[in-house]
């Protein structure tokens, strides 16, 4: 083995990676497009229980990319989530990425009603975004709180006249409702989410799912 065996150029890492992820990996159900999704949250987290327990609801990965095709506006849960997303590839279709946890009109409002910031930026951006057609339907994107996944499918529950998400990517991490609040998607009648049904996920793993639909989007254009 030469001394600069490991001075590997980024797109010779991925696509090694990707490989070693195919072959551990081995016979799978996943269709070939599923799978770019569920091969970069193992290529993220190199965690292979996502293979069995992702959850891709019916029509998910063909509503994600056509929502980035059609401009849909990204909400995130957090600033990391936001910040892992790929401005490049989703940039490429115009779309406009927004984390509202940090507002002081969220952080205002969940002072006033005792709500924690997530849930307080999920009433946000109903209020702030209601009506303006780039944002109707959005890309919703949980890594990390399940008080505001469980906040949004409250919402949309108590108001249908609001806009249905085109897609929701629901992957809190945690031991407090996390599992929950994946089950109640899961169980929600929403019709595009991904979703999986352990205490994994985070905010990595959420901004991998979109920037697998982001690559998948691309090389669909």
């Amino acid at each position: 083995m030469t001394s600069d065996y490991w001075k590997l150029k980024p797109a010779e890492i991925e696509a090694k990676s990707f490989a070693m992820i195919d072959d551990e990996a081995g016979l799978h159900d996943w269709d070939p497009r599923s799978w770019q999704i569920v091969r970069r949250l193992v290529h993220t987290s190199a965690d292979f229980d996502y293979v069995k327990d992702l959850v891709i609801s019916p029509g998910a990965v063909d509503a994600g990319i056509r929502a980035l095709n059609e401009g849909a506006i990204v909400l995130t849960d957090t600033n990391m989530a936001l910040s892992g997303i790929n401005l490049r590839r989703v940039g490429h279709f115009a779309n406009d990425i927004a984390c509202l946890v940090n507002d002081v009109r969220a952080l205002n409002y969940a002072r006033e009603t005792g709500m924690t910031r997530s849930m307080s930026a999920v009433d946000l951006a109903f209020s702030s975004f209601i009506g303006k057609s780039q944002t109707e339907g959005a890309i919703w994107v949980f890594g990390n709180a399940p008080t505001g996944l469980f906040r949004l499918l409250e919402r949309l529950a108590e108001d249908p006249q609001l806009p249905v998400p085109r897609l929701v990517v629901g992957l809190p991490v945690g031991f407090v409702n996390a599992l929950e609040a994946k089950k109640a998607l899961n169980q929600s009648g929403l019709p595009f989410f991904i979703t999986n049904l352990s205490r994994k996920g985070g905010s990595n793993v959420a901004a991998a799912c979109l920037n697998a639909l982001a690559a998948l989007a691309r090389q669909e254009a």
